[in-house]
């Protein structure tokens, strides 16, 4: 795919800033300001990246405001984030979509329901009362339990497995290998033995989440685990029975939720954070990198460091950690300065 400079600004609703026939040179492709090349339009996010961009062989780049140093076409738009991500799609290559309909290797249960143009690919299982919404594309080797509602527009990749009796909304992308409905990690120890809890309840994940490769969510023990409509779900992670996650957060890799934790909109859990069991996590709170997080965290609370501290106290502790060496040096100068005055006094008394 290629387009003009101009051809592109009209696309994005940009403000187009060239001298003469500059609008008219051909884009083939977005790419970083240290990788583009004549051919390419390239990107600021900041004001503070201008001087990369001047230095850029890009043909043109995408700003929010005009930027004086930078003397190549720019295309003015609102938001360069979501220019960026238009731009991108419009330069990606036309995905290799499935054929529609049932792949012959496919099995189906009793009382399936597929609306139109649902495809489900070779190897893949639908138990009984399973019911697929319109457009819904189901990978090869996936498996989905009996009792399952996957609604329209959704997309299961390669060998996908959700579990019976979860429901899935509208737009749901769920990535390869990751697991939906798995029986949670509960525990009672009876007569000298771990015996485990039934779990009965389901899994309900609302319209437009995205979860990653190789992640799970595990099934309640009574009601749903349940994950919030637009929350987006990284590779790599544990969502444990009976969590409630709100509308529109964002969970990077390797994050572990206990379970019947409460995790309220717009939260942000960094990587490799870990929520005990039983917490909650305010509306807007942001949680930084490998922070353990044992007690409730208040609504728009930014927490890093383990066991979680305010971003604020945090850095403290950092600060005064760094110091430790240098600490360390001078507690023993210092102890070599009483040895050396107490062995002059035993000196004096001595004599």
């Amino acid at each position: 795919m290629k387009a003009t400079i101009e051809e592109l600004a009209a696309r994005l609703g940009a403000e187009v800033r060239a001298a003469g026939t500059a609008r008219h040179t051909t884009i083939s492709d977005i790419q970083p300001v240290d990788a583009a090349g004549p051919e390419h339009i390239t990107f600021v996010t900041d004001a503070r990246h201008a001087a990369a961009a001047a230095k850029s062989r890009a043909a043109a780049v995408l700003v929010a405001s005009p930027l004086e140093t930078v003397a190549k076409p720019q295309l003015v738009v609102r938001n360069v984030q979501a220019a960026l991500i238009e731009t991108l799609n419009f330069f990606a290559p036309a995905p290799v979509v499935a054929d529609v309909g049932v792949a012959p290797s496919a099995r189906l249960g009793t009382n399936v329901r597929l609306a139109e143009d649902v495809t489900v690919g070779p190897g893949a299982v639908l138990e009984d009362n399973v019911q697929i919404g319109a457009r819904t594309r189901i990978g090869a080797g996936c498996h989905v339990g009996a009792n399952t509602i996957i609604g329209a527009d959704c997309r299961l990749d390669a060998h996908v497995v959700v579990y019976h009796g979860c429901t899935l909304g509208h737009h749901v992308i769920i990535q390869a290998n990751s697991t939906i409905g798995a029986v949670g990690f509960g525990y009672a120890f009876i007569d000298g033995a771990h015996r485990l809890i039934p779990h009965r309840g389901g899994v309900l994940l609302e319209d437009f989440v995205e979860i990653g490769a190789n992640s799970c969510v595990d099934r309640a023990k009574f009601g749903n685990t349940i994950v919030g409509a637009g929350t987006k779900i990284d590779n790599l992670v544990q969502i444990a029975h009976n969590v409630v996650i709100g509308k529109c957060c964002v969970i990077a890799a390797q994050v572990g939720v206990a379970g019947s934790c409460r995790i309220g909109d717009g939260v942000v859990l960094a990587g490799q954070v870990g929520l005990a069991d039983n917490i909650e996590i305010g509306a807007g709170a942001m949680v930084g990198a490998q922070a353990g997080v044992m007690n409730n965290v208040a609504p728009g609370e930014k927490l890093a460091w383990s066991p979680a501290l305010s971003v604020r106290e945090a850095a403290r502790v950092i600060a005064h950690l760094l110091r430790l060496p240098k600490l360390a040096q001078e507690v023993k100068r210092l102890t070599a300065k009483v040895d050396r005055l107490e062995a002059a006094e035993n000196d004096q008394g001595a004599g």
